[in-house]
């Protein structure tokens, strides 16, 4: 854990020094709530767990970030003060009585997220189904993106349009913090549920618009577009957000459809673009500052061609010099 100052180590104790705010820091630390989640747990009034949140936040012991209209938080996984609290929450006896209820009463709420989820899922479930069935095993395509990827590790992972937030799954071994970003709230749901296990707590995920990143320049070691771009209007501009979102020698993981001509695709599925040219790709990646590390194609097999499409996946590096870029010049790009 880092060094704190001695005013650095009085502003986390004087935020966690109070009975209900360390009942939040303790629930914050395994699970991500909003207030009304933890209103209910808490049995008290939404103004005053507000208040709450909002010292807690400002002491840097708590991060918020918003979901639509809502307003989630969870402990905070950086600066001096987070490592503190985090330090002392191991402390806490988990067989505390005023403990042991909350947890008991966000288990109950955390149940019926993942039900809700599962409902979702099981709506949606025959169509995505049907688009897996359309290419080569979705456990071939893993294992060809984690080999790509390398071996890592990792310090920041960002899975953009993250669904089911499997890619995130996939690559948690491998990085010390995953976030994943969908504009769709049902999918976050379920993919929340999805990663809510405590071998998976480093995964987040949140709402966000892939043209307009709610994360810093050069944050990322590694971002991942797994089947998204052919939904996409502009494909290079969201391109354009991962290369400034990731830090020079980082690496883009990219895989999609080649190109096809299922045309259902578009009629029913909502896929603005017929799979994408190998030169087509490259042109773009270059010019957002990236070069190319490799190239795959993955075929179905001989008897089945016609039938399944073939994935094809790059995995592109930015340039050091691409670095200190400014925003018109990479706009110009």
């Amino acid at each position: 854990m880092p060094r704190v100052s001695a005013q650095q180590l009085l502003n986390g104790l004087r935020a966690a020094g109070e009975a209900t705010r360390l009942r939040i820091l303790v629930l914050l630390a395994r699970a991500e709530f909003n207030v009304k989640d933890l209103t209910q747990i808490l049995g008290q009034s939404q103004p005053r767990v507000s208040r709450h949140l909002k010292l807690l936040t400002e002491a840097g012991l708590v991060e918020r970030f918003h979901e639509g209209s809502w307003a989630f938080f969870r402990l905070s996984d950086d600066g001096a003060e987070a490592g503190l609290i985090r330090a002392l929450i191991d402390l806490a006896d988990p067989g505390d009585p005023v403990l042991a209820r909350d947890w008991a009463r966000a288990e109950a709420i955390r149940e019926e997220r993942q039900r809700a989820a599962q409902d979702y899922f099981r709506r949606h479930a025959a169509e995505w189904d049907s688009i897996r069935a359309l290419h080569v095993s979705e456990a071939d395509v893993e294992a060809a993106m984690r080999d790509a990827l390398g071996p890592g590790p990792f310090d920041l992972i960002v899975d953009l349009g993250t669904g089911t937030g499997r890619c995130l799954e996939l690559f948690a071994p491998i990085c010390r913090r995953g976030l994943g970003i969908d504009l769709n709230k049902e999918m976050l749901s379920y993919a929340r549920a999805r990663l809510d296990r405590p071998d998976l707590r480093h995964l987040q995920v949140r709402h966000g618009d892939l043209f307009h990143l709610p994360i810093d320049d050069a944050a990322a070691d590694a971002v991942v577009l797994h089947q998204v771009l052919h939904y996409l209007d502009d494909p290079a501009k969201a391109i354009a957000e991962a290369a400034r979102i990731l830090k020079p020698d980082g690496k883009l993981l990219i895989a999609d459809f080649a190109p096809h001509e299922l045309e259902f695709l578009r009629e029913s599925h909502a896929h603005s673009r017929l799979g994408f040219e190998d030169a087509q790709m490259r042109d773009w990646l270059l010019r957002h500052g990236l070069r190319v590390g490799s190239y795959r194609t993955l075929t179905p097999a001989r008897g089945e061609r016609g039938q399944k499409l073939t994935v094809a996946m790059w995995l592109a590096i930015k340039r050091k010099a691409a670095a200190g870029m400014s925003g018109p010049q990479r706009e110009a790009a």
